[in-house]
């Protein structure tokens, strides 16, 4: 994920990280430096929120990827790289978001292990989160996570399916647009 840099507040951390040209997470007083991404990374994310947008549009809900702020409770501040948001205080807000209904992290080897568990663990505290979903660029792997009725968290792995299904906003997206221009070009796939 990144070097801890040094303690700050919530307030504190918003006023210095909107002054940085470069994005920080933060988690209970610890400030991360996030690392660029791949090309891959960023063509997944594109891909999924093109594809999003298209489905929403017309309807209460917004899609929003990469540079939008989540705040959970009142000690951390994390970018999902592609969310789902119907909330009407979300809708209103210029620059911080609380209440997603879906939020997608796009895989890198470098961010893997994190995404899975200790982001997983925190996203898991926003109520309104429905899904959560990985999508991982270099093995074509998408795993979801539903919250059930007795707010229990259902694994469904996606990968071998011909889309991947968002059941929280009642999307579906074919692999193939999830995944398209990820190869080089010229490569036999893609």
């Amino acid at each position: 994920m990144g070097v801890a840099l040094q303690k700050l507040t919530l307030a504190d951390f918003l006023a210095w990280e909107n002054a940085q040209p470069e994005k920080h997470e933060f988690h209970r007083g610890d400030v991360f430096a996030m690392v660029g991404g791949r090309r891959s990374h960023g063509r997944v994310i594109l891909n999924l929120a093109r594809q999003l947008m298209n489905h929403l549009d017309g309807s209460p809900c917004q899609v929003f990827a990469d540079s939008m702020k989540l705040q959970i409770a009142d000690d951390t501040i994390l970018y999902p790289d592609v969310f789902v948001t119907c909330d009407k205080a979300d809708l209103a807000t210029d620059q911080i978001f609380r209440a997603p209904s879906l939020v997608i992290e796009v895989l890198s080897p470098s961010t893997q292990a994190y995404d899975r568990s200790q982001k997983f663990a925190l996203y898991r505290r926003v109520a309104s989160l429905q899904e959560y979903v990985l999508v991982d660029p270099e093995t074509r792997r998408v795993e979801a996570f539903r919250r059930t009725a007795d707010n229990q968290w259902l694994f469904v792995d996606m990968s071998g399916d011909e889309a991947m299904r968002a059941v929280s906003i009642d999307c579906s997206v074919p692999l193939a647009e999830v995944f398209a221009g990820v190869d080089p070009a010229g490569s036999a796939s893609g």
